[in-house]
């Protein structure tokens, strides 16, 4: 008998109001025609969810099932793309398909860009019902658990393809949460010859010492700590991956003549940057928001090649039912830079 007639309910993680969310029995999702079923492994936790969680998501409406950053396996195959029994991760996007950017190849910055789990159910569940498309295959061998990472490590990719930097450039970036930390990884893979991180919490900061990059020390500035490695000249690539006003005030001073400034976190409000400095150093800015087919890919690639050295990427793991420990350690951010919420039993580490 398939899973998909063996019962109408499943186990799921659902917001239900602000700072409520709840394990419950929900109604197994019905799978439109074409589409897959997904049995889900892992279920990373962001800053998203922790927005949606606080009831500051302009466009989440409770109750429902969180989360975006999957992995699992396909248990009802799709009209097109991957078999049942795949290990998949997956790509949640939702467009429009009439906009310029979607009708250029640009879908990922769609006018009406949506996700699953914020405009849709998401994997905070045992299953999710996907269209076939947004589904990426991954390579045999892969630990489901690190299969979870490749969103926001598509994140990452994204961003160091969008920031031009070359081999060799001294890279500065702020925060070691865990788009900051997979930003670094991804740099330094590409060739970068040093990166700096700062970041205020000391145990981010041993994590990204751990993992071997030079951190700006507590008392310290990012512009004083770079000095004397670029003879006082900046960072050639800047990546802003902490979103803070005090960081935007940082940017261009951290950054060389005609360096490049890239902002990868998404500041919630209008946020002061010296743009006079942007023009007097003839700095370049772009912004970054998710990724698109091809870095997924590209970060399914780097995963399955262990070159970023993902062992040292500290991760906990929560069961459904734990659903409420689970956004208390995501809020903390200590002991771990991901938590992952799986609905399998057994594979929680608390």
């Amino acid at each position: 008998m398939s899973a998909t007639t063996e019962t109408s309910t499943m186990a799921a993680a659902v917001w239900t109001a602000t700072d409520e969310v709840a394990h419950r029995q929900v109604e197994r999702p019905e799978v439109p025609d074409g589409w897959a079923l997904v049995r889900v492994a892992y279920n990373g936790i962001c800053g998203t969810d922790l927005s949606i969680l606080h009831g500051k998501h302009p466009r989440a409406q409770a109750p429902l099932v969180m989360g975006h950053e999957m992995s699992g396996w396909v248990e009802q195959a799709g009209a097109t793309g991957t078999a049942a029994g795949t290990l998949v991760t997956v790509e949640p996007l939702i467009t429009c398909g009439e906009c310029r950017a979607c009708r250029t190849g640009s879908s990922h910055v769609c006018r009406r860009l949506g996700l699953y789990g914020i405009d849709a159910p998401g994997g905070m569940a045992e299953y999710v019902a996907l269209p076939p498309e947004v589904l990426h295959a991954v390579p045999d061998g892969v630990d489901p658990r690190t299969a979870a990472l490749a969103e926001p490590l598509a994140v990452a990719v994204h961003a160091v393809d969008l920031s031009g930097m070359e081999r060799g450039d001294t890279v500065a970036v702020y925060g070691a949460g865990p788009i900051g930390i997979l930003t670094a990884l991804v740099a330094r893979h590409e060739g970068a010859g040093r990166v700096v991180i700062t970041e205020p919490s000391p145990w981010r900061r041993s994590v990204a010492e751990g993992l071997g990059f030079t951190v700006v020390p507590e008392g310290s500035s990012m512009a004083e700590t770079l000095a004397p490695l670029t003879d006082g000249e900046g960072a050639d690539t800047t990546f802003d991956s902490a979103a803070h006003p005090s960081v935007a005030a940082e940017l261009t001073a951290a950054t060389r003549v005609l360096g490049r400034i890239v902002v990868v976190g998404v500041y919630k409000q209008p946020t002061a940057l010296d743009l006079q400095a942007v023009c007097f150093k003839e700095q370049s800015l772009v912004g970054v928001r998710v990724y698109t087919s091809a870095d997924m890919t590209r970060a399914i690639e780097l995963i399955a090649a262990g070159e970023l050295g993902l062992e040292g990427f500290p991760t906990k793991a929560f069961g459904l039912a734990d659903i409420g420990a689970a956004f208390d350690a995501a809020t903390s951010g200590q002991d771990c830079l991901k938590v992952l919420v799986t609905p399998l039993d057994g594979k929680a580490d608390a």
